[in-house]
């Protein structure tokens, strides 16, 4: 999970995984496998530019992974106020567990 909230990448964003071929759309953040719960990824992506294909083509994959940003996703005040919320969750939930 990245540390600063404020590089999340937004939704919308296509990206290329390091030694990947396939672009990637980004269309959630903050997710977790549901067969690992407690593992947090950073985004879920669709192969672009066909989209959601079903569950066999989601790929979590973490900031880290990004080779290159081929486009970035829409951002506006909600999206603001999202990343700010999330930054406050995460420095909450950082001082309960000190």
């Amino acid at each position: 999970m990245l540390k600063n909230t404020s590089e999340y990448l937004p939704v919308g964003t296509v990206v290329v995984l390091k030694n990947g071929t396939k672009k990637l759309m980004i269309f959630g953040v903050i997710q977790s496998n549901p067969e690992k719960p407690e593992v947090e990824y950073d985004y879920i992506g669709v192969p672009y530019p066909e989209g959601n294909l079903g569950n066999e083509f989601q790929y979590l994959f973490y900031h880290k992974d990004i080779r290159e940003v081929f486009f970035k996703g829409f951002e506006d005040i909600e999206r603001q106020n999202f990343i700010k919320c999330l930054t406050e969750f995460y420095e909450n939930k950082e001082s309960l567990n000190n």
